[in-house]
């Protein structure tokens, strides 16, 4: 498990540099935003075996705060055992979620009633549905920009979309993986609220983990929200190897 971990932190170190600078602050990386997008975050620079101190976070968070960007870090618990006392002693909240691999092509999950899941081109006249239904399922919708900027990373081959979609073409359900090389993560899988409780996200994850073998990937992961999710992505075959710890500042009341 030790080398599935390794190959994990390589991808976390290699996946936002397609649209993000590298800013180093000695033993943690800042991934700093280039353009529109989403707003990155720092990690554990990649490599390093050093101690981190909560002045390492301090001077990174002030940094986050002179660009505007979110006071937020990501890395894996048992990859980078000493960073979470450093975080929480500047005053961060660190959230914990189950890091799941899937091993082979996964389980087959029954195929849900009344919709067509399938991937989404970047010309597809699904993918503004496929943008925004993981936006409804958190009660947001995406920002301007959103959808040239998806179109732009499916046509580079940065993202992939798939989608559950209803009888006239919108998307109920949509998530994507992005490769980078042999491994690839799923992201950003939701479902609207009005169409829950019917397995689509299932099938959706379903359809990115066939398309990620079918180019060629082996290592497909991805971070369930809590132990409940969890084991919804069991049923597919996926199971946890370790845990994706998420920090940010708290919001002011």
């Amino acid at each position: 498990m030790a080398r599935v971990l390794k190959r994990i932190e390589t991808y976390y170190d290699a996946v936002p540099r397609s649209s993000a600078r590298a800013e180093e602050f000695g033993p943690l990386t800042l991934f700093v935003r280039e353009g529109d997008g989403w707003p990155y975050y720092a990690r554990p620079a990649l490599g390093n075996g050093g101690e981190v101190s909560a002045s390492d976070v301090d001077r990174v968070r002030a940094r986050q705060r002179e660009l505007g960007a979110p006071e937020a870090f990501e890395w894996v618990a048992e990859t980078s055992p000493g960073l979470r006392a450093a975080v929480e002693a500047s005053g961060l909240t660190v959230h914990e979620h189950p890091l799941m691999v899937l091993e082979g092509d996964g389980l087959a999950v029954p195929e849900p009633g009344g919709v067509t899941v399938r991937m989404v081109g970047a010309g597809d006249p699904a993918l503004p549905s496929a943008v925004a239904a993981p936006y409804a399922a958190f009660g947001a919708e995406p920002s301007p920009g959103d959808v040239s900027r998806v179109a732009d990373r499916i046509t580079a081959g940065l993202t992939r979309v798939a989608a559950a979609l209803d009888a006239s073409g919108g998307a109920l359900s949509a998530g994507q993986h992005q490769p980078v090389g042999a491994v690839s993560e799923v992201v950003g899988v939701g479902t609207v609220p009005d169409a829950r409780r019917r397995g689509l996200g299932l099938a959706v994850t379903a359809a990115l983990v066939a398309d990620a073998r079918a180019r060629g990937v082996e290592l497909v992961f991805l971070s369930a929200s809590d132990a409940d999710v969890a084991r919804l992505y069991g049923r597919l075959g996926f199971r946890t190897v370790a845990t994706a710890l998420i920090a940010e500042a708290e919001a002011e009341a």
